[in-house]
């Protein structure tokens, strides 16, 4: 391109200018790909960071896991997954070089070693060369210079390339950290450069999402770039605000799906769902009201509401009293669970749901309530104390939780308590008293450690992944039973030993199935199907076993016996009945022994955890951590769990539960507040004590909720009496005829279009199994018959 420049005196002159097409500099040479969406995109080959892939972080060793001893010297095994440095002749030359190099011998002790000394060893000492001799098996020796990469650079390599089997084995060895290329930014250098607002992409996703909403709210762009944004920054302020209301605040759009609780990953999909503004659809959610505190339970009612009121149709599982007040119809399930449930016990608004005298009617008419205890236990002068715990949102805080009593940590969602008990305490206490190898969180020190002989979590994750788990397995209760089997008389003269009796094992179990009671159809195109075994009819064992009988039970119909019928059946067992009667304390008397484990509920898996715990002998010095143990909990089932957890503290242990609901709060011996908000707002103590102090103090949310749970019972709240039919469609109703999946009982219920249903009832009543077995697997079936 030629230009042309007037200059003093008339005359011209010509410039030539070098101009590019591409994104690069002619003059430094420097070089850009043309940006496109792919390149703000970390799943993207386009996008993604090289050395990471994508995922902002890189696995490597960690130091404090691969020595932890650090008395040994690496000739005696120091550096763990080195494994016996000898065996490898070459690899041995080498260390011995290095360390020859850096200063020592291989047999002084690790924690006499200097920084560098280390550093050297374990990371290698660059591009420097040094010397290495090596002498072979006949004793011939010759010098060579290399260069040494480091011991953790052989095990890194093993971790990435080798087998299944020793990948696991070195995992315990291994750390996550940030990737040094983009700073756990997930994407390229180009895209990293990319600015709006002075902030590039990862910045942004880093923000908690209310404070994501103020700053595209906020964002200001020239009249050009505002044009061009328009449309995109209308739908993100949209959905940004949508996850604000339903109480995802706290979060931060980058964090990773895996770590969110259920409740968070269901109102996520709530706020896509609402977003798309779909009507006529029906929505099925399965408590929403999960980790949710109850200053923000309002929010996410209003959001059900809103989906309602556009012409949806919303169907919520729900134990929550403000939820069941808030539904338009409410069907109650009862009067008891597993054969005793299955049954319609109340139909009907909120209001004739009170007055109709069902489980649930009686608790949030005020008629039936958990009652404070009689007197709470005194936090004594044993204390367990966290200093300076700061991981993730939580600021370098002092935490004092005292012993020997029932502890209740609150806050609202984000605030910080699931990083102090689960990944700081825990962990910690799990290294110390049972020599874990995990990383806890950042804290200074933990004290009263002393004080404990051990430390359990109970979670709701499932007892087992097999349908060969199941509750008798878990609670070791089905080794007695087959004892006991063995000893009949029939057995002794057949010669029977306990294995005849087990399902795992070869020899008296159906070889057809393997001891499944099914067997895998595996489908071309379709997902594989388990088929009841024709040989043994389901019963996992052969002719011969199940011909030995106690009191007309084989040892099948042993295992398809419920609780409470087993206990009946073994009441004169003591070793078989302290264990059957400790499962019908904690609540689970209708599931059946041989209940595979897949099939259990969060919440039935955890009392199981529970009543194992509860059989074993108590030392009085055991630390019991619990993560919101009312999940899908009725109310007669909380009053059931908090009585476990109480029997615990009464032994002299130590109780500590993560939890939202006030029925669990208001009888706790000693509150610890974490908030005031969550995510950067939160993570400080805002309150401590029982929880009538807690009660007084403002700054807290949760101090707030306790003021109107402790006052006296005053008059029960307006409750809707009758039922507003929004349904403006011709087919006014879903209509179920007959369900009779699981343990329903021929239920016949007919659920109102447009409108806000909530199922309860007490747990394994027959809920899930109605609104998910039922109701949505008949309309994807439909869905898909559509389509053909």
């Amino acid at each position: 391109m030629v230009a042309e420049d007037q200059q003093e005196g008339g005359e011209k002159k010509e410039d030539d200018w070098l101009l590019s097409a591409n994104f690069d500099c002619p003059a430094c040479g420097i070089s850009y790909i043309e940006p496109t969406p792919q390149m703000f995109s970390f799943n993207h080959p386009a996008g993604m960071c090289s050395d990471c892939d994508g995922l902002g972080t890189k696995v490597t060793m960690s130091e404090r896991l691969i020595v932890p001893d650090p008395d040994k010297s690496i000739a005696e095994g120091a550096v763990e997954p080195l494994g016996e440095i000898t065996s490898n002749r070459w690899r041995h030359h080498l260390y011995e070089g290095a360390a020859e190099h850096l200063g020592f011998a291989l047999d002084k002790p690790w924690k006499e070693l200097s920084d560098t000394q280390k550093t050297g060893f374990l990371y290698g000492l660059g591009d420097n060369k040094i010397e290495f001799t090596y002498t072979n098996q006949t004793g011939h020796s010759w010098a060579h210079d290399d260069r040494y990469e480091g011991a953790l650079n052989f095990v890194e390599e093993r971790l990435h390339h080798a087998s299944a089997k020793v990948r696991q084995e070195l995992n315990q060895y291994a750390r996550t950290e940030t990737c040094p290329t983009c700073m756990g930014g997930r994407l390229r250098r180009e895209a990293l450069s990319s600015l709006l607002g002075g902030s590039n992409l990862p910045e942004l996703t880093g923000l908690p999402i209310e404070a994501s909403r103020q700053f595209f709210h906020g964002v200001e762009l020239s009249a050009e770039k505002m044009t061009i944004a328009e449309d995109a920054l209308k739908e993100i302020r949209g959905r940004l605000d949508l996850l604000d209301d339903i109480g995802l605040g706290y979060l931060t759009l980058d964090r990773g799906a895996h770590t969110l609780s259920g409740g968070e990953s269901q109102r996520i999909r709530l706020a896509s769902q609402i977003g798309s503004g779909l009507v006529g659809v029906l929505y099925i959610l399965d408590e929403p009201s999960i980790g949710l505190h109850h200053r923000d339970n309002r929010r996410l009612l209003e959001t059900l509401g809103r989906l309602r009121d556009v012409g949806n149709t919303v169907i919520v599982v729900e134990h929550d009293e403000a939820t069941i007040l808030h539904a338009d119809l409410v069907v109650d399930f009862g009067p008891g669970a597993g054969d005793r449930g299955g049954h319609v016990v109340a139909f009907g608004s909120p209001g004739e749901i009170a007055t109709s005298g069902s489980p649930t009617g009686r608790y949030i008419s005020g008629e039936a309530r958990i009652a404070l205890p009689a007197q709470r236990r005194d936090a004594a002068d044993r204390w367990l104390t966290v200093r300076g715990a700061r991981h993730n949102n939580l600021r370098s805080i002092d935490v004092r939780i005292p012993l020997g009593v029932f502890t209740c940590v609150t806050g609202v969602s984000g605030s910080g308590k699931s990083s102090l008990v689960n990944d700081i305490l825990f962990k910690e206490l799990d290294n110390r008293l049972h020599r874990a190898q995990t990383e806890p969180g950042e804290h200074d020190d933990i004290e009263g450690v002393d004080e404990l002989d051990k430390v359990i979590r109970i979670d709701q994750r499932a007892i087992g992944r097999t349908p060969r788990s199941n509750p008798a397995t878990y609670t070791d209760l089905f080794t007695p039973i087959r004892q006991l089997f063995t000893q009949l008389p029939e057995s002794k003269v057949r010669g029977y030993k306990q294995g005849r009796f087990s399902f795992n094992v070869r020899g008296g179990r159906c070889e057809a199935c393997e001891g499944n009671g099914a067997v895998l159809v595996e489908m071309e195109f379709l997902a594989d199907v388990w088929v009841t075994c024709e040989a043994c009819e389901g019963k996992r064992f052969d002719r011969e076993t199940l011909s030995v009988k106690y009191r007309e039970h084989s040892i099948a119909d042993v295992l398809e016996l419920e609780i409470d019928d087993a206990l009946e059946l073994f009441a004169n067992i003591p070793q078989i009945a302290v264990v059957l009667q400790t499962l019908h304390d904690v609540g689970l008397g209708y599931i059946k022994l041989g209940q595979p484990a897949p099939t259990l509920s969060g919440g039935e898996a955890q009392r199981v955890k529970l009543s194992k715990e509860l059989c074993r002998k108590s030392t009085g010095r055991t630390l019991y951590l619990l993560d919101e143990p009312t999940t899908g909990l009725h109310f007669a089932d909380i009053e059931r769990l908090l009585a476990i957890l109480h029997r615990l503290a009464d032994g002299g242990n130590t109780v500590v539960v993560i939890e939202h609901n006030t029925d669990v709060i208001k009888t706790a011996d000693w509150i610890l507040d974490i908030g005031p908000e969550g995510g950067a707002g939160g993570g400080l103590v805002v309150a401590e004590g029982s929880p009538e102090h807690v009660a007084t103090i403002e700054a807290s949310p949760t101090g707030q909720i306790l003021g109107n749970v402790l006052a006296p019972p005053a008059a029960p709240p307006a409750i809707p009496a009758e039922f507003d039919d929004h349904g403006n469609g011709a087919i006014r109703e879903i209509e179920i005829v007959g369900a009779c999946m699981h343990n329903l009982k021929n239920v016949d219920v007919r659920i109102p279009r447009d409108a806000m249903t909530v199922i309860s009832g007490v747990s394994g009543s027959g809920k899930s199994t109605l609104a998910f077995d039922t109701i949505y697997a008949e309309g994807q079936r439909r869905y898909v018959e559509s389509l053909s």
